[in-house]
Order: C-alpha cells, then structure tokens, then sequence
C-alpha cells in the first residue's frame, strides 16, 4: 500500500469541467444515489475530481495504534463503522498547513454523522503537536509516530499525504500533496461514504 504521486495526465493534473455549478451538482446527485455500498464504478467517479488514486476493491489498510500528546489512544480497529481520513503531516511541512482548516471543517460537519479525521504527526515530540494544534485550533485527534514507523507501514514518502477509509475498514482512496477537502467533490465523497450502513458491514 505505498503511496505513489498521481499520474499527471495528459492535462497536467488539472481536470476541466463545463461549470462548478454543474460538477457540484452532478456530484451531490452521485453520493445521494449511491448503493448501499458503494462500488468501484461510483467510488472512481467521486475521486477523480480530487485527483486521489483509488484503491483496487477489498484492499485493506494497514493496521496502527498510537496515543494522542495526552496519552488517548487510537487504533484502526477501533474505528470500524466509521469513514476514517488519516492525515499524515508534520509541523515543519508549509504544504501540511493549508489542509488543516479544511480538515477540522469536515471534523466540525460530519463527525457526528460518523466521519473521524485523524492527524499522524511525522516524528515530533508532544510540546510541537500541542502547540501546532492550539495555533490552528485543531480539534480533531493527532497522534504520535515518533520513530515514523506509522509513516513507513503506509509507504508515505512526501507530506501531506492522506488516506481515506470507509466504513467496512476497506481502503478507498489516497493523495499525496494537498487537496481542496471542504470543495464540493471532497464533500459528495464523504456523503456517499456515509450513507453505508453501519448494519451492513462485515469483516473484510
């Protein structure tokens, strides 16, 4: 599961579209009519305006369990039933800052709904993460990886890299740099992500 940069294109990386108002609309169309559980054809129209790589089906993430700067702890398996977005980022990482607002914004809309976004700090000590996190009025969990063996099981080789799980615990997607997680097409994906019931999950 190494995360690889995308493939620019053809394009550049830049993706056109008629108008945002239709690529907004089209993609709220797509997460309120997606299935029950979403599959491969769905999941690849709602990242592909992100720019994220998408997983092949029934690939399953790597196992973790880190603590907080105040000693909570956290670990995947104890977050099934949830759409999980691992952030990896570090206080030193200028591309790192910009993301965090958008992601406390998710935080904020959807974590009642059963969204958990969760911060993975690159190999700094708990005075740099508090400090970082009361600067940018960060709520959301950010979890220690002192010796960056996290970073390494999820083959991070440049930050911000973020990883998106849904669910069943399945791999969904992944970016390496920064995206637009508050846009209308960061949103669609969340939404249809969470419309799979929590009932219908099983072990992968």
């Amino acid at each position: 599961m190494r995360a690889t940069r995308p493939n620019a294109g053809e394009n550049g990386g830049r993706l056109h579209f008629g108008s945002a108002r239709g690529l907004t609309f089209a993609l709220l169309i797509a997460a309120i009519c997606t299935p029950a559980h979403a599959d491969q054809e769905t999941i690849a129209t709602l990242v592909k305006p992100l720019n994220l790589i998408a997983y092949r089906a029934g690939t399953a993430p790597p196992a973790f369990e880190s603590a907080t700067p105040t000693a909570r702890s956290y670990s995947l398996a104890d977050l099934r039933g949830k759409v999980v977005i691992i952030n990896f980022w570090a206080s030193w990482c200028a591309e790192c800052r910009p993301e965090m607002p958008a992601l406390q914004q998710l935080h904020r809309d959807y974590s009642t709904r059963g969204l958990i976004v969760i911060g993975i700090n690159a190999r700094e000590d708990k005075a740099t993460i508090r400090r970082y996190a009361k600067k940018l009025g960060l709520t959301f969990p950010l979890l220690l990886d002192p010796d960056g063996k996290i970073n390494a099981t999820y083959g991070v080789v440049g930050l911000p890299a973020t990883f998106i799980i849904g669910r069943d615990g399945r791999a969904i997607a992944f970016a390496v740099g920064t995206r637009e997680w508050t846009s209308a097409p960061a949103r669609a994906l969340v939404e249809a992500l969470l419309t799979e019931p929590i009932a219908r999950i099983g072990a992968l």
